[in-house]
Order: C-alpha cells, then structure tokens, then sequence
C-alpha cells in the first residue's frame, strides 16, 4: 500500500481520501485552511493525517485536487518539497460553457505542473475523466497519462488498491487529450446519456 498525499479540501478530495484509507492507504490531507485540512482528516478517520499547506508531503504520490486555475500556482509554491514526489493532478479546465478547455492550447494543466515541478518529480495526469460520485460508489477505470513509466506504474498500483483498474494512454502530452476526453463527458451527460451515472471504460472483443 502507499502514503497517499492530498493537497486539497473539495469533494475529490474527500472521495480519493476516502477509497484511499478503505484500500489500505495512509492519507495526509494539506489544505490552505488547515481547519478544513483537519475536519477532513478526522472524517476520513484512522490512517489519515493533517499536514501543513506548503511544506514537504508525507506521501510519495501527491495528489493535487484543486480546481484548475489552483493547480499550477500551488505547485510552484510547494517547489522543492515537491522533489522526489510523484505529483498527480486530477482537473479538468473547462471553459465557461464546458463544452472545450479553457486553455485553448494543445497543452494539459498537467504539463504546465511539468514545467514548475522541481527536478526529481514526475508529473502523472489521472482521475479527471470520472465523476466524483460515480469515482465514490462505482469501479471506473482510471486512465492514466506521463512520461515516467515507474511513475505510472506507482499510480497505477495505488488505483488498484482502490479497487479500480488503471489504464495507460501513454506519454504527458496524451494529457491534453484526457481533458479533452473530459470535456466529452461532461457532453455525453448533457446529452447522449443524460445523467452523471456513468464512465468512460474499456471493453475488450471475446477472444
């Protein structure tokens, strides 16, 4: 099992917390107001933690679960403490009508974590093609985009003691295309499906 770090207080937060103590994980939760850092942690009960926002996580996998326009600021802010970490970041940059991505770029928030992550850390994009109450009750599988294969392979691990079965889309810049993948999502339940109560999955033709 692993030492899961959280930077972050939201409702993602709470969820991966939540499937990462029930898998066997060690979870410390860093917030900017270390009172919700707390509250969190005592909700999420034995095997978690409060840490202290800015400062070197107890966890290798740090996982940051801020809204999009948090991400890479708060990165940089952690700078060195972040070395040696694997960083997961989780958003998804919609754009004020969640029907593209706000950066408009073929870039990923992930890879702008890439450029401001101190040497040592390797950046992994997961988790932001599932709905936080589909990724809280069901078994979505996770894709999973970096450029560090043991990196990927320390994710991937961690999902599968979620429960969850990870999938590799490949290198970091295959991140853009997850959030993109996001986007459609978000469209598929406006629309196509009508209603959050799905994934995105993969399924094999019989052999």
């Amino acid at each position: 099992m692993s030492g899961i770090s959280i930077i972050g207080t939201g409702n993602m937060a709470r969820t991966i917390g939540a499937r990462a103590i029930a898998g066997g994980n060690t979870v410390e939760v860093m917030g900017r107001d270390r009172a919700k850092a707390a509250a969190l942690a005592k909700t999420l009960g034995q095997g978690a933690t409060t840490g202290e926002w800015g400062t070197a996580p107890a966890g290798d996998i740090v996982v940051v679960a801020l809204l999009y326009d948090g991400v890479v600021s708060a990165v940089t802010q952690y700078g060195d403490a972040l070395a040696g970490k694997v960083v997961v970041d989780i958003s998804n940059p919609f754009n004020s009508t969640f029907d593209g991505l706000a950066h408009g770029e073929e870039t990923s928030i992930a890879q702008e974590v890439a450029k401001v992550a101190p040497a040592g850390a390797s950046v992994v994009k997961a988790f932001n093609t599932v709905f936080r109450h589909v990724l809280e009750k069901g078994r979505p599988d996770v894709f999973i985009a970096g450029d560090d294969a043991r990196a990927k392979a320390t994710v991937g691990a961690f999902v599968e003691s979620l429960g969850l079965r990870p999938l590799d889309v490949g290198g970091l810049r295959m991140a853009h295309w997850l959030e993109g993948a996001g986007v459609v999502t978000v469209g598929l339940a406006n629309h196509g499906v009508g209603n959050l109560d799905f994934s995105l999955s993969i399924t094999g033709l019989p052999a």
